[in-house]
């Protein structure tokens, strides 16, 4: 601003903002009217002082003062186009300290259902997104494997069935689905409850030997947990979802996490020993959210201020363990681990943790994070403000703010999906949607319901392809349902609840996974055509740039049109910092309809193929190309692949 002789103190943020219209030019500046407050001038006079000052600048072609008194930059628009098709996309990088985000925690008694893919789906879509970014992410899956819900199974089979663990194993081992079976046995076991609540003894008694561990109830818990844990990790391969580390609830109890965690807790007198009332015999935390509901040792009582942490019997409950393992998260906790191989995924181990001696070399360094997601439903919500409570109360108050609770809504299913699933009077209790419980044994076990989905895609796929392969029809089906389920589950914003519809998210129109798929693939089939009638592949296209004239990007209703397609797919960055700091992934989701639906109407008004000018058919395939690639690259954040045809 030397232009107006002013200090560097005294000079004004400058603002960017987006013109309404093409013609206004691609970048708005309104300083003018900042200074105009305080050189006495009018803004317009302002603007047209400075436009005449500003230096070239490489990337933007003129500066222009408007009457209103913006300064308006237009970009030049071939060089823009060049240098994004030249680029690669960015290279994850050591932007930051590492991230761990933990999502996806089934518990292992059961198969996964419709909800546990919503959770995965947004942790898997957020680590993606991190790693966009160039944060180093360490995606982690936590086991309960000493809940209460593994130790009702274990009495279901004990009790109901009268099993023993060689029994289990050979049932787990005979080619049926052992978390289906597990399935229908835990809702068995929890009607069985509410018949004689005296039962609930049990419940309690084999809770307390597993997590004593050394025997016979402990084994089978532990076999029963691992064996549905592979089976999870094979659903969940089914939807593109990875981690890096499993870390198992019993390993924090044998190797005393929690002792030192509940000393340090004591030390600083975060939590107390409860002696009247209720809770006395508990351990307890004062809940400082005064609007948080009070959680009794059984069940919450809006009376009570505290939450149990060891309850009277002596177990830890599960926010004990959860304090424990965030401690250890941001390296707070002054032990670590053993580490063992669980299994190859991907061609890399998928580690574990261990009690045991574990593995001594090549692994990799866990834990000790600058910031922490865990991704984790809604009611949850005041679990995890304890968890930055015990943080903040410990003295780690820049821990308990880069502990971040991902929260999110229930699924259900609409009405159409449930009947077609086998559900009978779905709209009885009036309700728009249908509500599932897998304590009840009611809901839509996540791998049916992919399987539902591939054979529907399937069939269509052969309809419009009939001369395709059987393998290669049923690798595109698989594709496109896995798009649909991942989209559907994304694109809501994670406060809203989800009712789940089939046909909705299979279609190929309209605000679905599929339909952006279907945009990848109709581009992919322009280039193809385009190699096949001239010999031109997209490098070949990228090359020819340089040396056409602009016109046809730079003048006329078809350049504004091809280069608000090229600016709409030069937005994904931006979305992507967006969507990760509000974690708000819908925003990703809605930018990718968008740029699709921009880019199936530029294919309509303006054609490559049958374009004469040759000029115009180049820079027309090198804005496709661009659209392609960003679309293609917002499909991957969301842990979707393009088929080859659809």
């Amino acid at each position: 601003m030397t232009t107006f002789g002013m200090a560097e103190a005294e000079l004004p943020a400058i603002v960017i903002e987006t013109p309404p219209k093409r013609a206004l030019g691609d970048l708005a500046v309104p300083v003018a009217f900042e200074l105009a407050r305080r050189l006495r001038k009018a803004p317009r006079a302002i603007a047209q002082e400075l436009a005449a000052t500003i230096p070239a600048i490489e990337g933007i072609s003129r500066v222009d003062a408007a009457a209103n008194g913006y300064l308006n930059f237009y970009l030049d628009r071939a060089t823009f186009l060049r240098a994004r098709l030249a680029a690669d996309p960015p290279a994850a990088g050591e932007a930051g300290g590492k991230v761990i985000v933990e999502h996806t925690a089934i518990n292992p008694n059961k198969a996964a259902h419709i909800g546990h893919l919503r959770n995965s789906a947004l942790g898997d879509t957020l680590v993606r997104a991190l790693r966009f970014q160039g944060r180093p992410v360490e995606v982690q899956n936590y086991i309960d494997d000493t809940g209460v819900q593994v130790a009702d199974v274990v009495v279901g089979f004990i009790e109901l069935e009268h099993r023993t663990l060689a029994e289990v194993k050979a049932l787990a081992n005979n080619g049926q689905p052992f978390d289906y079976y597990c399935w229908d046995l835990y809702a068995r076991v929890t009607e069985w409850y509410e018949a004689d609540k005296a039962r609930l003894s049990l419940r309690a008694h084999a809770l307390h030997a597993i997590e004593e561990g050394g025997n016979a109830m402990a084994e089978m818990g532990a076999f029963i947990a691992d064996r549905i844990v592979r089976c999870h990790l094979k659903t969940m391969a089914r939807m593109n979802v990875d981690y890096d580390l499993l870390t198992w609830e019993g390993d924090i109890l044998r190797l005393q996490f929690w002792a030192t965690a509940f000393e340090q807790l004591k030390q600083r007198q975060s939590i107390f020993l409860q002696t009247e009332g209720k809770l006395a015999g508990c351990w307890v935390m004062p809940i400082e959210d005064a609007n948080a509901p009070a959680a009794a040792e059984g069940e919450d009582d809006p009376e009570q201020k505290e939450k149990v942490i060891v309850r009277s019997n002596g177990t830890v409950t599960y926010v004990g363990k959860d304090i424990a393992n965030q401690f250890w998260k941001f390296g707070l906790l002054g032990k670590d681990f053993h580490y063992r191989v669980f299994e190859p995924r991907n061609g890399n181990p998928l580690w574990a943790t261990t009690a045991g001696t574990g593995v001594t070399t090549g692994v990799p360094s866990f834990g000790r994070a600058s910031a922490v997601y865990n991704v984790i439903d809604s009611r949850q919500a005041y679990l995890q403000q304890l968890l930055k409570q015990a943080l903040a109360q410990m003295g780690f108050a820049k821990e308990a703010d880069s502990s971040t609770h991902f929260s999110y809504e229930m699924v259900a299913l609409s009405h159409a999906t449930a009947r077609a699933l086998g559900y009978a009077d779905t709209e009885a209790d009036g309700k728009p949607f249908v509500e599932v419980s897998g304590r009840k044994g009611l809901g839509v076990k996540a791998d049916d319901l992919l399987d539902r989905l591939i054979a529907t895609a399937r069939d269509e796929v052969s309809k419009r392809n009939p001369e395709l392969a059987a393998a290669d029809a049923q690798r595109t089906a698989e594709a496109i349902a896995v798009a649909a389920v991942r989209y559907f589950l994304v694109k809501f914003t994670r406060g809203k609840v989800i009712a789940f519809d089939i046909e909705e998210a299979l279609s190929f129109e309209g605000e679905t996974g599929p339909y952006i798929q279907y945009a990848v693939v109709r581009a992919n089939n322009i280039f193809a055509k385009l190699q096949e009638r001239e010999g031109l592949t997209e490098a070949q296209v990228v090359a020819q740039l340089a040396d056409l004239g602009r016109a046809a990007i730079e003048s006329g209703d078809d350049g504004d049109e091809l280069w608000a397609l090229v600016l709409e797919a030069a937005r994904l960055d931006e979305v992507v910092d967006a969507s990760v700091r509000s974690l708000e992934l819908s925003v990703l989701a809605k930018f990718a309809f968008g740029l699709a639906q921009a880019f199936n109407a530029f294919y309509h008004r303006q054609p490559i193929l049958r374009e004469e000018r040759a000029d115009a058919r180049l820079w027309r395939a090198a804005g496709v190309a661009y659209a392609r690639r960003q679309l293609a690259r917002a499909l991957d954040l969301m842990g979707c692949t393009v088929p080859t045809r659809m």
